[in-house]
């Protein structure tokens, strides 16, 4: 067990013939009481602020394991909303490119009733010009005929006033 201040100070020593000077020794033995109480102090402080680093050093080691735990917690999120941003981007694409097809079908149809519409009209166009040429050529035969020549030169006979009688034709 270590030596106290109190024991240094208590400690009696033998006295002989031609010893030590006495006073000498007790001033020696003071200052030693001094030095010794000063580093039991100093190691007392030093001890307790030990105990305080090491009670810091626990809580941030503590913190660090917690920030730690908190970073591989945020990795593994942001890996898990990656992947599902992914997921959910290739189902956007499949469903975008699903819309496209369709799209593009339903234009390609359209495209093609469009066409066929335009190949009736143009042959209901056809029709329609060849029964007008029939029908003006009909008429300009009729106009250049000599039929209308005579009817041209027929006079009506005359009638009473009021009275008319359709004209018949010959």
């Amino acid at each position: 067990m270590p030596l106290t201040p109190l024991d240094i100070h208590n400690k009696e020593f033998s006295r002989g013939f031609r010893g030590y000077d006495e006073d000498e020794v007790n001033e020696f033995l003071d200052q030693v009481i001094k030095d010794y109480e000063m580093l039991i102090r100093e190691k007392k402080q030093l001890e307790e602020k030990v105990a305080e680093l090491t009670e810091k050093l626990n809580y941030f080691a503590n913190i660090e394991e917690t920030l730690n735990k908190s970073i591989l917690v945020a990795q593994e999120a942001a890996e898990e909303v990656k992947r599902n941003a992914q997921k959910e981007a290739k189902l956007i694409i499949k469903e975008a490119e699903k819309n496209a097809e369709r799209i593009i079908s339903d234009a390609l149809a359209k495209s093609r009733k469009i066409a066929l519409e335009i190949e009736e009209l143009k042959r209901q166009s056809k029709v329609f010009r060849a029964r007008f040429r029939m029908l003006v050529e009909a008429q300009l035969d009729m106009i250049n005929s000599r039929d209308w020549d005579e009817l041209m030169e027929y006079e009506a006979p005359d009638l009473e006033e009021g009275a008319r009688e359709p004209l018949s034709q010959p």
